[in-house]
C-alpha cells in the first residue's frame, strides 16, 4: 500500500495501551420479543487507546514525532499488540504447525498466512497482511521446511514456495509466525496539556485496525 509505511509503533507505548476486536452486530427485537441478529462487518476490527502507554515527556515526544510523520490519519503504520501477535499462544515461540493456511494440489505456489480463532464450523479465520520478516516458518505435512524453499512478502502476508518445493495434492500447509497489526491514527489531532500531564492527566490517542 502506498499510503502505509512499514515502520513499527513504539513497542514500549504500544505495551501500556488499551483496546482490542470489535465487532458491529445488529439486533432488531421483533413484536413477539424474539431478536434477530445479524453480523454488519465480515471481520472484527480492533481499536487502541496509545494513551494509555505514554509515561513519561520523551515517550510523549516520540509519539508526538511519530503522528507527525505519519500525517496524522494519512499513512497506516505497524502495530504490536501485546496479546495477539504470534501463530500461537503468547507463552510460546511461534511452531511450523501452528495455523493451517492451505491444501496443495501440485500446482499453486503462493499461501496468504492466516490465523484461526475457536474450532470447527464457528471458528473465525483473520488474515495475516504484516508478518515480522524473518519470523515465518512453514511445513508440508508436519514436515518443516527449510528457508530457502520459500519466500514471504512481509508487506502483505502472501507465501510462496520455490518451483520445486511446491505442496504436492492433498498436502497440509502450516506456519508459524509473528505479526503485527496495520493501523492508523484514528486522528488527526494530539491535544496536549503537559500541566495535566505532569499531574497524571493521560492524553488520548486513538488508533484503529486497517483492515485488508
Amino acid at each position: 500500500m502506498s499510503d502505509f509505511h512499514e515502520v513499527r509503533f513504539p513497542i514500549d507505548v504500544a505495551r501500556g495501551a488499551r483496546g482490542g476486536p470489535q465487532r458491529q452486530t445488529q439486533i432488531v427485537t421483533l413484536a413477539s420479543g424474539r431478536e434477530v441478529r445479524n453480523s454488519r462487518w465480515a471481520h472484527s476490527r480492533r481499536r487502541y487507546d496509545a494513551g494509555l502507554g505514554v509515561r513519561s515527556f520523551d515517550a510523549l515526544a516520540a509519539v508526538v514525532a511519530f503522528f507527525e510523520e505519519r500525517r496524522g490519519r494519512l499513512y497506516g503504520f505497524r502495530w504490536r499488540d501485546q496479546l495477539d501477535w504470534k501463530s500461537g499462544p503468547p507463552s510460546r515461540a511461534p511452531a511450523a504447525s501452528d495455523q493451517v493456511i492451505g491444501i496443495g494440489d501440485g500446482l499453486n505456489a503462493g499461501f496468504q498466512l492466516c490465523k484461526d480463532y475457536g474450532e470447527g464450523a464457528s471458528a473465525y479465520r483473520r488474515l495475516v497482511a504484516k508478518p515480522q520478516l524473518g519470523s515465518v516458518l512453514l511445513a508440508v505435512d508436519g514436515v518443516a521446511q527449510a528457508p530457502e524453499a520459500f519466500s514471504c512478502d512481509a508487506t502483505t502476508g502472501r507465501v510462496t514456495f520455490a518451483p520445486d518445493h511446491v505442496p504436492p495434492p492433498d498436502a497440509v500447509v502450516t506456519a508459524g509466525f509473528a505479526f503485527d497489526v496495520p493501523v492508523r491514527f484514528d486522528t488527526d489531532a494530539i491535544e496536549l496539556d503537559l500541566s495535566a500531564f505532569e499531574a497524571g492527566e493521560i492524553p488520548r490517542i486513538p488508533v484503529v485496525e486497517i483492515l485488508p
